[in-house]
């Protein structure tokens, strides 16, 4: 049964394989450097027109793709290699259904990088910091989003150029219902985030750089995220807040309109405090203060208790830094006035025994 065997057959003709391969490596050699000369040269014009343009968005953008081009450039340029070359093309074709889908996707990415780029450097030429606060959270959530969508799609991409997986998607499309349901339920709380994170960046509870308090901790909010938010308090702890947190329960923004807020220093004293000189006094050092900003100043009597008395003490800044510091000074001013100028105003703890006590006065009796 072995007699029509030619052993010579499995014989491999090194020669044929190695000339195979020197060709096939001069075809990929010619094809990159025409693909890097045509990238050069059509960069070069696009870089001329983007020169003329008083527009800064297609400067950011342009050096943003620069690269990822210069390579699709070039993958292109083996492509069409490939087809001229049956043994390129069968080593070329498996590794170009990855990254075909890789390289648009990186362009894509780069794209909505570069728009980013533009707008916040756009951003910079307006003085209202509360319109720059909307502004950035806005950029900052949706191009969260936009990147987010890009990267699912482009592994999805990839993953379906194996037939493998496309079987599997076949099945399940097949199965559609069923299959919604279950990734649904799976993606409940990335959805829930999704939705927070566009509401923020819609109706704008919060922006980036806004003063908030959230379970008593005043900080800054400084990164929107689809699922968290990051606020950083004035001793540089760093606080995590779900999104959602934000919608679904009530926090304090200090500066949702503007920076502009007006503090109290709360005294307590003593009873038989007379206010008017302290309020003269107060009202003086504040109205002649560099931090006050002319708004509202005012001297309350709030409380009054059988051993103390609340003296409100309001004032208003420009921003919530310069109120906190104006506040801070105020106290120390007030405190060092009525020490000087008015000690009996300060509380002091006091025990009366009317008629003395009985055996305290029989000892002093002779």
């Amino acid at each position: 049964m072995f007699d029509d065997f030619d052993p010579t057959g499995w014989d491999i003709d090194w020669n044929l394989l190695v000339y195979d391969a020197a060709v096939s490596a001069l075809v990929v050699l010619i094809a990159v450097v025409l693909s890097y000369t045509t990238y050069r040269l059509v960069f070069a014009v696009v870089n001329r027109f983007t020169h003329m343009s008083e527009n800064d968005v297609d400067d950011h953008i342009i050096d943003r793709v620069r690269g990822p081009i210069k390579w699709s450039f070039i993958a292109i340029g083996v492509t069409m290699a490939a087809q001229l070359d049956e043994s390129l093309g069968l080593l070329w074709e498996p590794f170009a259904q990855f990254l075909r889908p890789a390289l648009l996707g990186w362009i894509a990415y780069n794209v909505v990088r570069g728009l980013t780029a533009a707008m916040e450097a756009r951003m910079e030429m307006h003085s209202d910091p509360v319109s720059i606060r909307s502004r950035r959270t806005r950029i900052a959530v949706f191009s969260r989003i936009a990147t987010f969508a890009i990267i699912l799609i482009t592994i999805g991409l990839m993953l379906f150029s194996i037939p493998e997986v496309q079987a599997i998607g076949t099945t399940m499309l097949a199965s559609a219902g069923l299959a919604a349901l279950a990734i649904g339920a799976a993606a409940q709380p990335a959805l829930k985030s999704l939705i927070a994170g566009l509401q923020v960046a819609l109706t704008e509870p919060m922006r980036i750089g806004d003063l908030v308090k959230v379970d008593g901790d005043a900080g800054r909010v400084e990164e929107i995220h689809m699922s968290f938010v990051t606020v950083r308090t004035w001793d540089e702890r760093v606080i995590i807040v779900p999104t959602s947190r934000f919608l679904d329960d009530s926090f304090e923004n200090w500066s949702r309109l503007s920076e502009r807020l007006t503090g109290p220093v709360f005294l307590h004293l003593d009873p038989a405090t007379t206010v008017a000189p302290i309020r003269e006094e107060f009202e003086r050092f504040v109205r002649d203060h560099e931090l006050f900003d002319g708004r509202n100043i005012g001297a309350l009597l709030t409380e009054a208790y059988p051993e103390s008395i609340e003296l409100r003490l309001s004032m208003s800044a420009k921003t919530i830094g310069e109120l906190w510091a104006l506040r801070c000074e105020t106290r120390e001013h007030m405190v060092d006035w009525l020490r000087e100028n008015m000690p009996d105003a300060l509380i002091r703890h006091r025990l009366e025994v009317p008629g003395g006590h009985e055996k305290a006065g029989e000892a002093a009796s002779p």
